[in-house]
């Protein structure tokens, strides 16, 4: 049985949560489509909910994110801000809208305090949708009942599944400078993450020469050939996969590999996607020189009976760098006294995969990452835990009415 977290001892001190409302929510949230750089759908269904509230309209923005984006995208990142009723800096609470293709034709099913996706073929969508609607919870909850509440910006993301192309190019003028930031994207309530890893994502090209692989075959350059030296070295020398090094650590991963057309034909082409992680920069380099020398050695290894070796092209983006926040950061200290007097063990933690957290605080906005019910994200076991769904939920409210 996985472990959870205890109820909620007392809501006294915070306005609580309506939970029938929030399940409704998050229901009627999970089958709406959003594939990355396709979240207009889910977007529109946010927006509507805000108004129907009563936000004004003015209030509701999109910024110009996904015109800085490589893949395009149908919109920007939605904002929204609201004056203070209370005295109070500024809060920021965000979570991203998009999910990954696995989870297109989700049906979701609720069940022994679970939800699951109906269909087997699918991933549920909880990432982010539990996020996504633990934020629009507390800001629907805050205008229906005229709660008090310091200024707040809420910030749903565009395109985080693909890269943090939405935090990474949204328009930090609209946001207004908050000073405490929350982002929702991670499984039990109680866990905080207050940093995260970095990563740099490459592009491999490689370029061999063709030939008929049935009658002269060694009148080509394997491209293939080339690839899969390259990879046994990475494997054979410890530079694939995880990637410990003395007191050093990180990972790497070929994820994508394409190429070739037929089997008697020695394939001249070959393009290859890979990925280097590690939460110290300098190690997080050394891994991508290492992958660049094998491929530099596996071209050196391939010849045609002519003599003639192939070549390759190493393209490379920094994904998002990696930080780690204080103890003593004021979004960490917020969030853990909310916790706490919600009957909730903090659990502060550094993050092995992006956040939109990276970008939002290389962008000079410090941003504490937590957790609404989501589990086994990306995988057709995923489910969210309704118990901390709803304990996200009241969480976001309590840090948005300025806890």
């Amino acid at each position: 049985m996985p472990r959870t977290s205890a109820a909620p001892v007392s809501t006294a001190k915070f306005p609580d949560i309506d939970e029938a409302r929030a399940i409704k929510l998050i229901l009627a949230m999970l089958p709406i489509p959003g594939l990355s750089g396709k979240e207009s759908a889910i977007s529109e269904f946010v927006v509507a909910q805000l108004r129907k509230a009563g936000v004004p309209a003015s209030a509701i923005t999109t910024d110009r994110a996904h015109t800085r984006s490589p893949i395009g995208g149908e919109q920007g990142n939605l904002i929204c801000t609201l004056p203070g009723t209370i005295p109070g800096e500024r809060r920021l609470l965000m979570s991203h809208l998009d999910t990954v293709p696995l989870c297109a034709g989700t049906r979701p099913v609720r069940e022994n305090g679970f939800v699951r996706s109906g269909n087997p073929q699918t991933a549920l969508g909880a990432d982010n949708r539990s996020g996504v609607a633990a934020t629009l919870n507390a800001l629907l909850e805050i205008v229906r009942r005229k709660l008090p509440h310091p200024p707040l910006t809420v910030m749903w993301t565009v395109q985080e599944e693909v890269g943090l192309f939405g935090s990474r190019n949204c328009d930090v003028k609209l946001l207004k400078s908050p000073k405490l930031c929350f982002n929702w994207d991670g499984g039990a309530a109680e866990k905080i993450s207050h940093g995260a890893t970095g990563a740099y994502r490459m592009q491999i090209e490689i370029t061999g020469l063709s030939s008929h692989a049935g009658v002269h075959p060694e009148d080509g350059i394997s491209a293939i050939s080339i690839a899969a030296l390259a990879i046994a070295d990475l494997t054979k020398n410890g530079w694939h996969g995880l990637v410990k090094k003395g007191s050093r650590k990180g990972t790497s991963n070929v994820g994508v590999i394409s190429g070739g057309d037929a089997t008697n034909v020695v394939t001249s082409r070959v393009t290859l996607r890979a990925e280097a992680r590690s939460h110290d920069p300098v190690f997080r380099k050394k891994i991508v020189a290492e992958i660049k020398a094998a491929f530099t050695r596996a071209v050196a290894q391939v010849k045609n009976a002519a003599g003639k070796r192939g070549s390759f092209k190493f393209d490379i983006r920094l994904d998002y760098e990696s930080f780690c926040l204080s103890d003593k950061d004021p979004s960490l200290l917020a969030a853990t006294r909310v916790l706490k007097a919600l009957g909730l063990n903090p659990r502060a933690e550094v993050a092995n995969g992006g956040l939109d957290a990276n970008w939002l605080t290389a962008n000079g906005i410090p941003t504490i990452t937590m957790g609404a019910g989501q589990q086994n994200a990306h995988t057709l076991n995923e489910r969210l835990e309704i118990k901390e769904y709803l304990n996200g939920c009241r969480v976001a409210l309590a840090l948005a009415t300025g806890a």
